[in-house]
């Protein structure tokens, strides 16, 4: 045994090849794109490609209006907030986006921070302090994980969508004695793309007095839960549904009022640009009239045409082994078909897979030729 430091560049080349034999690498790629079709770069060499990974599911990056209205923004603001909005005050677009937010979601306010995982990580530490219980989803995304974890409560988690077993942790934080729970979920899971029972979730909550932390960052075509008589915070994303960038979260205005003064990712953390803020109000606008409605018909049609009766444009085709799953990417990809492969640590040991996201901006022909692609590729899917 030596008592020579251990060097951090041997420490950080045992860590890759740690990763690397385990056919977990990643890599990062150039997608020249604008919208799902573009130029992918591998090794130097530049191939067209249909996409079949942005979570842009209404193909709202694309739209003229929510572009113009990020031009505009920049025009009238420029292209940064320069501070924190308690340090620097807030534009009044971002005003205008909480407000519109919190008009949409049914809540009383809504408060705006630079991303969703910012949003979780917020709302879990605020709310989850000494003596609270938070239970999760097993599932969970990375930032709600993250949120509990830094929280400073406690925590216990639930099999996955399985509301008998979360009856039965509140039961027994009741025996325990605890005042206070959070129970926390995804509506519609990243992975899986499957649906949290929120019915059964809600009224847990209300039995049990739970604050109830629900992430829709997929749930672009639902579920919208019944909150009536649930003390409920709503985390959502500006990067998906909405085509740009950032995360909120509504709900009562007192509970906002506190995250204002205490949660750190906002208090500490430079405010959304302008020219995000005012592309995902533009977006909401779109979301909300007779075009938004086109576009999830569009959109529920695609998802009809891979995986009928699927809830979510998340369709997950699970292999199996890591480097199985990479093989039947790289074939899609021979085929002009970028579907990424999905491994751990994302999702379990065992369950690797390709994550398909379908959007509104694909065309019905590129949709059929990915099903086609994946009944020639993998017949039984």
């Amino acid at each position: 045994m030596t008592d020579e430091p251990a060097s951090w560049t041997d420490w950080v080349d045992g860590r890759c090849n740690d990763i690397d034999q385990a056919g977990q690498w990643r890599s990062l790629r150039r997608f020249d794109a604008a919208g799902p079709e573009g130029c992918l770069e591998q090794h130097g060499v530049g191939a067209r490609v249909v996409s079949f990974a942005s979570n842009d599911y209404l193909g709202l990056t694309q739209h003229p209006a929510v572009k113009a209205a990020a031009v505009a923004a920049i025009d009238q603001w420029g292209t940064g907030s320069g501070a924190a909005r308690l340090v620097v005050g807030s534009r009044p677009v971002h005003h205008d986006l909480e407000d519109a937010l919190a008009a949409w979601r049914g809540t009383e306010a809504a408060l705006l921070f630079p991303t969703g995982f910012a949003a979780n990580l917020s709302a879990l530490t605020v709310f989850g302090g000494p003596g609270v219980r938070i239970l999760s989803d097993e599932l969970n995304h990375a930032s709600i994980i993250d949120g509990t974890r830094l929280a400073r409560g406690e925590v216990a988690v639930y099999r996955h969508a399985d509301p008998d077993h979360l009856a039965a942790l509140l039961d027994e934080a009741r025996a325990d004695g605890v005042r206070r729970t959070i129970i926390t979920t995804d509506t519609v899971f990243s992975m899986d793309g499957d649906l949290a029972p929120l019915d059964a979730i809600g009224e847990l909550a209300r039995r049990h007095g739970a604050l109830l932390v629900l992430d829709e960052a997929h749930a672009v075509l639902g579920p919208k839960p019944d909150l009536d008589g649930v003390d409920a915070l709503c985390v959502g994303t500006l990067s998906k549904t909405f085509g740009s960038l950032g995360g909120f979260v509504a709900g009562p205005r007192r509970f906002i009022d506190l995250l204002v003064n205490t949660a750190r990712p906002f208090i500490f953390t430079t405010a959304s640009t302008p020219a995000d803020t005012a592309a995902a109000l533009a977006a909401l606008a779109i979301v909300q009239s007779t075009e938004g409605d086109e576009l999830r018909s569009r959109l529920r049609s695609h998802i009809e045409r891979v995986a009928p009766g699927h809830p979510s444009p998340v369709i997950p085709v699970v292999v199996g082994d890591e480097r199985d799953a990479m093989a039947l990417s790289a074939a899609l990809l021979d085929r002009g078909l970028l579907v990424p492969a999905i491994r751990p640590p994302t999702v379990p040991a065992g369950t690797s897979r390709l994550r398909i996201a379908l959007s509104a901006a694909h065309r019905p022909a590129q949709v059929d030729a990915l099903a086609v692609a994946l009944a020639e590729l993998r017949p039984g899917t």
